[in-house]
């Protein structure tokens, strides 16, 4: 159950991105991503995940500049009205210069699919998000393969835990990073393990699992069914992303990152009322 809300936890996804795989630029502009990001939070979300550099497979990395110039003003707007809300910001980036400037601006979360800033956030006394990924984005799902993808990737996230933990970071979470540099198999055996990640992450002195599923290709993969030329397009993968999600949940899993806040909410209320 996601703290002090006696439920798991809902993050809201904020692209502030021309090349998002799912919203495709509808939330590049400043008036637009802050427009977005107050509706997630009237929607219920708990957590306004704000990313200014795209992550689907095969994205380019971009310049610090141009992701600080998406991200800081956004966090900036939207901090003071989700903290009155009771919501937190995260910012979800790989880089140090980025997750600074954020947390200047009110972030209070670092979403880290490298799981490389743990002593950054140490230094910023915020929380973190360590997520397993094969690669990087824009290679990442170039041919992954594993000897046993669920014992590396825990193995992985719960050593940048431990790391985090000793270095002073007092809120730290674990992703298995589903789609990320996974096969549809990785990725369904990875959410089979998800309550074995649970009770692993509890006894590493985790704040819990995330676990973020949403709108992704091996759904749109299954949605299609065998045989399909090419998966479904991301409307026709709304069901599979709240059936997984549910599954986390019953899982265990403390916080699920979406796109569908208020449909996903839904679901959180059956695990227990805000407290």
């Amino acid at each position: 159950m996601g703290p002090g809300v006696g439920r798991p936890l809902v993050m809201g996804v904020l692209n502030v991105t021309p090349d998002s795989f799912s919203d495709g630029g509808l939330y590049a502009t400043y008036d637009a991503a802050v427009a977005h990001g107050l509706e997630l939070i009237e929607q219920g979300a708990d957590v306004v995940d704000v990313g200014g550099e795209s992550s689907r497979p095969g994205a380019e990395p971009v310049a610090v500049d141009v992701e600080l110039a998406r991200v800081v003003p956004v966090v900036e707007a939207l901090a003071p009205r989700a903290a009155a809300a009771g919501v937190r910001i995260s910012v979800d980036t790989v880089k140090p210069e980025v997750a600074r400037a954020a947390a200047g601006a009110g972030a209070r979360l670092v979403n880290d699919i490298s799981a490389s800033l743990w002593e950054v956030a140490a230094e910023l006394g915020v929380g973190w998000v360590a997520m397993h990924m094969r690669g990087e984005p824009r290679s990442m799902q170039d041919d992954p393969r594993y000897e046993d993808v669920v014992g590396e990737v825990h193995a992985f996230v719960l050593e940048r835990a431990r790391s985090a933990r000793a270095a002073g970071v007092e809120e730290v979470w674990v992703d298995p990073g589903i789609g990320f540099g996974k096969t549809v198999a990785h990725n369904l055996a990875l959410l089979h393990h998800v309550g074995e990640l649970v009770r692993e992450a509890s006894a590493a002195g985790c704040a819990g699992v995330l676990v973020a599923t949403s709108r992704k290709r091996f759904l749109g993969v299954l949605a299609a069914g065998a045989g399909a030329p090419v998966p479904a397009p991301v409307p026709e993968r709304a069901e599979g992303s709240l059936a997984t999600a549910a599954s986390a949940m019953v899982a265990g899993a403390g916080m699920v990152r979406v796109h569908d806040v208020a449909a996903t909410v839904q679901v959180a209320r059956l695990y227990g009322p805000r407290a």
